[in-house]
């Protein structure tokens, strides 16, 4: 991964060294999912709520994800900080919100942040339009569509992280 930002990369190592809140949810009351069709990321987040004080507040979020370490990050991130929001409180936050603690991302990492709003939003409204568009459906199948069909049939997914050696 070659970024400019050193506090950035330390940041993300960081992250990905200890993801908060990955894996799939057994027992969630919602589920979203997005892909982006330019670089075939894909991030997919579970969210369970509570009632608090006779509010809907999000208890707990999951996601997994095929992306960059960037998109992992994000979502690790968001996981957190989207905890004991209300659905609009969540509704309200950017990608660049979601993605604040690892400081500036550069331009061609934005669309990690994005993914992952579209993916909360496609948790949360899924009638409402995603930042990031889903990926087409051709007939032989996309890295989308045998995620979806994995995850709607209870099937376990593994993520293997690549060592970068360059």
């Amino acid at each position: 991964m070659i970024m400019e930002n050193p506090d950035l990369q330390q940041k993300i190592a960081e992250a990905i060294a200890n993801p908060k809140n990955m894996g799939e949810m057994e027992s969630a009351d919602a589920v979203g999912a997005v892909g982006s069709p330019n670089c075939g990321d894909m991030v997919r987040m579970w969210v369970k709520f509570k009632d608090e004080n006779g509010k809907k507040v999000i208890d707990r979020a999951t996601f997994q994800t095929f992306g960059c370490e960037t998109a992992i990050a994000v979502a690790s991130l968001a996981t957190e900080m989207i905890r004991g929001k209300t659905v609009d409180e969540a509704l309200a936050l950017s990608g660049e919100e979601l993605a604040r603690d690892l400081g500036p991302l550069p331009p061609m990492k934005i669309h990690c942040g994005e993914l992952v709003e579209g993916a909360l939003r496609s948790a949360l409204r899924p009638s409402v339009a995603l930042t990031a568009k889903p990926m087409a459906s051709p007939a032989a199948g996309t890295l989308l569509d045998n995620f979806a069909a994995a995850a709607t049939t209870r099937s376990t997914l593994k993520m293997v992280f690549l060592k970068d050696e360059a």
